[in-house]
Parts: structure tokens; C-alpha cells; sequence
């Protein structure tokens, strides 16, 4: 076996960064990371008196005049309208960088430029300065902040034009309000762990409009609590609050919710973008030939993020074409409209199921929702190996009815039973679908012959390192690792997580 690469033992070391470091509540971490490697993103309070609290919201920071900055928020949907936009400023012309969370095959795939990954290279100069500059300065920054400052220091050389940051774990306090970005878009407000977050999306909605900032407009989809977002984006001082129909049409807004949900997304998107080319970091663009394309924002918005409903084909032993959807449904909600949306996409096809889910779920109501759709034995489970996977035992005693699925309990992994699946779904005439948790997509794609950046086992195999059982954080009934597959569970978690901080 050959020696670890250094990106490898530096990614492994920042996935077990949070074993040491817990999330707690407040934006001192990726400020005191921002003043140490002289980040032009985050511009420290000028005066003594100005001292940020973790209750108080971020200073007002000075990116670089020439970049445009889009800062995306939300329950649902933010990971697909980042990718939309990203893709549509791409074709448009701009250099653009994505920040995006989580990654399905390579840690890498969180940072791209113009659509490529960061390469290995650059993730070892800017980890090996910023575990530097944590360990000169005393800062105890975690996974999420630490791939924050990679993420803003890799734009920063890279000369972009433009930057579309995702906040990995909700608003007002996530590491990406470091930034004083042009446009804040929060994409829609769900109600998720009430427990915690109160039981109105009012109390919800405040935390996600803390990425308004002064002076600059914000965009708010359809379903959320409009009053509150108003008076928040007031309080902020935001020059123009939009919505879909302030910026579409009322028509579009009216028939928004009846709408898939790709195309709610993109509804989003196209009004950031129209948006985005009136603010001043756009203008000033435009001086120097670079413009919003109508043709480019068409074409971008069809961008979809891997594994939400994405289709391929692959091709049998038998040398059979056949169809395949991977998408990261992973909860009773999620798989409901995933069998609707196949009911619309391929009506009339027989359907074979390859399906992990994480222990946390109700793997009850997920095996009643797999049987009213599809027989057991077109059912493939498989375990993800991650430390929230959901053991094949739990979930046939949690439904009973999925006894006769296909399952190897020696050999549990998603990459056998996906190539078992192959070859019954061409026998078949089937259309095979992988869902279920974001990790086990990674051995799914490798499966199905995907030439795409892949961690080694050596790196991957830590990215629940944080989940062990004698270094896990508990939160009620609940364990977390700082990545959720999810958008929705990803931003609600973090309040979880703040909470327990705060007790510290």
C-alpha cells in the first residue's frame, strides 16, 4: 500500500478537526481566521467600542471592489440555485467561484472555479497555511470554518469574477457571513426541528435574513413568512426586498408552489440574476464587457446539482443500455416526490430501487412509502459507510415488509448491489434508481463508471470521524456530524449545534 499523499493526510486531518474543536455559537472563529491570513473579504471594527459579540451581527466587511459576491440561504433549494447561478455567470463570461456543501465523491468538489474543482495543489498550500495560522494565533476553527477561508482564499488568488457562497449551516451566524456579499437570496423557510427553533417559521425566517446586509438588496422566495422577512430586511437596512412576482411577474409567483421543484429553483435563480446584473459590482462589470446573457442565464438554469434527480445511463454486462436517476432522497418528504416525480418522468416504466438510509430517519415510513411504489424484491438495500448509516437488520425490523428486498448482510456496501441492480434492471427492462443518504453516492457513482474526482478510502473513512462514540456531540436524541445531506437539515441543524455551544 502506497504512503498517503499530502492532501491526503491534510484532509484527514481537517475532517477530524471538529473532534477536537466543537461548533459553538458565534462568527469570532472565521473573523480571527480572516484577520490572519489578511483575507480582503472581512475588514476588522475599526474602533475599540465596536467589539462583535456571538449574539451581534457581523461587521460590514470590503470585498474586492472588482468581485461580485451572491450569498445564498434556506431550507430547501439553496444548493440547487447556487449551482444555477454559478453555471448561468460561467456561461456568461464571468470567472466564478462556487462554494458548496456537502460533497458526494471528493472533498474537492466544494470549491470550484468555473466548474472544476479545486485542485490538490492548492488545497495543500492554503490548508497547511491556515492550520498555521490556527495554531500561531489560538484558533480553535472548525471543519466548516476552516473550508470557508480555504474556499474565499482560493477565489482571492484565482482572480474571479465573481463568487456564489452556499451557507452551509443556516444565516446569521454561519461562516460565510463573513462576507459583504451583493445580493443575499434566501430561497424558502421551513419548519424542521421546532424543538429547538421555536415553532413559527417567523423565528426561523430572522435567522436566515441575518445574511441581508446594509445597502446591498436581498431576494426571498415564495414560501416564507413575507412580514418577517420585510421587517428584518428594514432592520438591516436593505435597499430593496424582492420576490419572484416583484421581479417575474405575479403570474409566476401565483403558480410557484404547483411547480416542480427544479423549476421553483430556477424561478429563484433567474430572479437573482436579474437582479445581480443592476447592482453596482455587476455594473461596473459591464463597463468592461462582461454581462448577464439571457441565453447564458436560459441554458444555466437547467444545471442541476449531482444526485438530485440526475440522469444517466450505463451499459450492462449484456451490453444493454440502461436508464439510471440518482437522487438524494433520504427522508419520507423527499421520497414522496421522488416516486411523483417518476410517475410524471417515466410513467409507464418498471422500476428497480437501490436505497441506504441514516439511522436518524423514520425507516418505518421510508420502507411504507418504497412498498406502495415498487415491489420488495425490486428493492436493493445497501448500508452507507458512514457512522449514521442505518444497518440493513434496522431497517427490516422497522418494515417488516421490505424482508424480501435484496440485501448481502456480509457484504452490505452500495457498490455491489448497484452492479447486482445493473444487470436485473436490463433484464428487466427497468429503470434503476439510487436514492437515499448523500453517502453512499459516492460508491453508487464508482459503480456506475463516473470519471470524476474520488477520495481514497484513506480520506474518506474520516469524513465521519467526528461520530465516534466516545467524541460524539449529542444534541437531544440526535447526533450530528457538521455535514447533513440534506439543505433543509443542514441549516436547521445549525441552531442545534449553536445552542449546545452556548452551554459550554
Amino acid at each position: 500500500m502506497s504512503s498517503p499523499t499530502s492532501y491526503e493526510r491534510l484532509v484527514r486531518r481537517l475532517y477530524r478537526t471538529n473532534l477536537y474543536n466543537p461548533v459553538k455559537l458565534g462568527l469570532n472563529n472565521i473573523q480571527d481566521l480572516a484577520v490572519a491570513l489578511n483575507s480582503p473579504f472581512y475588514s476588522p471594527p475599526s474602533t475599540a467600542n465596536s467589539t462583535v459579540t456571538s449574539t451581534s451581527p457581523p461587521s460590514s466587511p470590503s470585498p474586492p471592489s472588482s468581485v461580485g459576491i451572491i450569498h445564498i440561504a434556506g431550507t430547501n433549494g439553496k444548493g440547487s440555485v447556487s449551482y444555477k447561478i454559478a453555471e448561468s455567470l460561467r456561461l456568461s463570461g464571468f470567472k466564478t467561484g462556487l462554494f458548496v456543501s456537502p460533497h458526494i465523491s471528493s472533498f474537492r468538489e466544494r470549491v470550484q472555479v468555473d466548474g472544476v474543482c479545486i485542485e490538490e495543489e492548492h488545497v495543500n498550500v492554503i490548508l497547511s497555511r491556515i492550520f498555521k495560522a490556527c495554531e500561531n494565533e489560538n484558533i480553535p476553527a472548525t471543519f466548516f470554518e476552516i473550508t470557508t477561508a480555504m474556499a474565499l482564499e482560493f477565489f482571492d488568488n484565482q482572480k474571479v469574477d465573481a463568487i456564489v457562497l452556499e451557507t452551509g449551516l443556516g444565516g446569521r451566524l454561519d461562516s460565510t457571513n463573513l462576507v459583504q456579499s451583493d445580493l443575499a437570496v434566501v430561497t424558502s423557510i421551513g419548519l424542521e426541528h421546532t424543538r429547538i427553533l421555536g415553532d413559527t417559521k417567523e423565528e426561523i425566517g430572522r435567522e436566515k435574513a441575518g445574511i441581508f446586509k446594509m445597502g446591498r438588496p436581498a431576494l426571498v422566495g415564495v414560501d416564507v413568512p413575507f412580514s418577517t422577512m420585510k421587517s428584518e430586511a428594514e432592520r438591516h437596512g436593505v435597499t430593496t426586498l424582492h420576490t419572484i412576482g416583484s421581479v417575474l411577474g405575479p403570474e409566476v409567483e401565483e403558480t410557484f408552489m404547483s411547480k416542480d421543484f427544479d423549476e421553483q429553483n430556477s424561478y429563484v435563480a433567474k430572479s437573482a440574476l436579474q437582479i445581480l446584473s443592476t447592482t453596482d459590482a455587476f455594473q461596473k462589470m459591464s463597463l468592461k464587457g462582461l454581462k448577464i446573457s439571457p441565453s447564458a442565464v436560459a441554458e444555466g438554469c437547467k444545471k442541476r446539482p449531482p444526485c438530485r434527480f440526475e440522469l444517466t445511463t450505463c451499459t450492462s454486462l449484456t451490453n444493454k443500455s440502461v436508464p439510471v436517476i440518482l437522487d438524494v432522497a433520504h427522508n419520507p418528504p423527499a421520497l414522496l416526490h421522488l416516486f411523483s416525480k417518476l410517475s410524471t418522468s417515466h410513467p409507464s416504466s418498471k422500476k428497480r430501487i437501490v436505497i441506504g438510509m441514516s439511522s436518524d430517519k423514520d425507516l418505518s415510513e421510508c420502507g411504507k412509502i418504497l412498498l406502495s411504489n415498487v415491489s420488495p424484491t425490486s428493492v436493493h438495500l445497501v448500508e452507507a459507510s458512514h457512522p449514521r448509516a442505518a444497518k440493513i437488520p434496522d431497517i427490516l425490523e422497522a418494515c417488516p415488509g421490505l424482508s424480501p428486498a435484496r440485501y448481502d448482510l456480509d457484504e452490505p456496501c452500495v457498490e455491489k448491489q448497484t452492479l447486482l441492480a445493473i444487470e436485473e434492471a436490463a433484464e428487466n427492462d427497468e429503470v434503476l434508481i439510487v436514492c437515499g443518504s448523500v453517502f453512499l453516492m459516492a460508491g453508487a457513482r464508482k459503480a456506475l463508471g463516473y470519471n470524476e474526482p474520488r477520495d481514497s478510502d484513506f480520506v474518506a473513512k474520516e469524513a465521519g470521524a467526528n461520530l465516534r462514540k466516545d467524541l460524539q456531540e449529542h444534541f437531544g436524541n440526535r447526533v450530528w456530524s457538521e455535514d447533513e445531506e440534506s439543505e433543509g437539515d443542514a441549516d436547521e441543524r445549525e441552531f442545534e449545534e449553536f445552542l449546545e455551544g452556548a452551554k459550554r
